[in-house]
């Protein structure tokens, strides 16, 4: 698969990058990594369910994580990620290309989808959704229905916030209106704002950085 630069085009929404500052991007894998992310990343996969031939899309990929994780679960799945960030996507490119392992990357916002309409049979999303802005949200969530086909659906984890006990989170959360407002209500409600059906709560976790909720809706 090549890789594909978004139009540029309409208003850039807002976005945080991976680190929440871009010259701590070379942490970022050494970070998840020991925050125990490939586990949750494992446990997103086994609640959506890869198809061999399925075209799959991940909003907010990243360095390419849970996409490459994904491919080597499924090396017959049609694998797309999107992540604004250029320098993020450049790592995943070399990532994926050391490991043989052929996945679309593209540039762009999860609230202006670069995908025709009905082209996607799962949505993927890991620990993105808080980085938007809350303006944004919505807008991603209608945009993720418009890509899905009929019966698709979205696999979401994020942190759950406003209730956080202990890690990380728990002081992102006193500093950052992202990650205090990333409720489990909230999200449930924003889910079925944007037309999507069955949303649910699928199930709760914690790492070392804090609480986190599985989701998932469908089209």
């Amino acid at each position: 698969m090549t890789d594909h630069p978004a139009p540029a085009a309409g208003r850039a929404p807002g976005y945080l990058p991976a680190m929440g500052r871009s010259w701590l991007l070379p942490l970022y894998d050494p970070f998840t990594r020991l925050s125990g992310s490939r586990r949750v990343h494992g446990e997103l996969l086994d609640r959506a369910g890869l198809r061999p031939g399925a075209p799959v899309l991940e909003i907010g990929c990243g360095t390419g994580n849970l996409l490459l994780l994904a491919k080597r679960r499924c090396p017959e799945a049609d694998l797309a990620g999107l992540d604004p960030d250029p320098a993020a996507l450049r790592r995943a490119r070399r990532k994926a290309d050391r490991a043989g392992l052929a996945v679309r990357l593209d540039r762009g916002f999860a609230a202006d989808l670069p995908y025709p309409d009905e082209s996607m049979d799962l949505v993927l999303s890991a620990f993105m959704l808080h980085h938007l802005e809350q303006a944004d949200v919505p807008r991603a969530l209608a945009e993720v229905r418009r890509v899905l086909r009929p019966g698709g659906q979205l696999h979401v984890v994020d942190v759950a916030g406003g209730g956080h006990r202990h890690g990380l989170l728990r002081h992102l959360a006193r500093r950052s209106p992202r990650v205090a407002h990333s409720s489990p209500d909230q999200l449930l409600a924003l889910l079925a704002e944007a037309g999507l059906r069955d949303a649910a709560e699928t199930g709760r976790g914690a790492t070392r950085l804090g609480d986190y909720a599985f989701y998932r809706a469908q089209r």
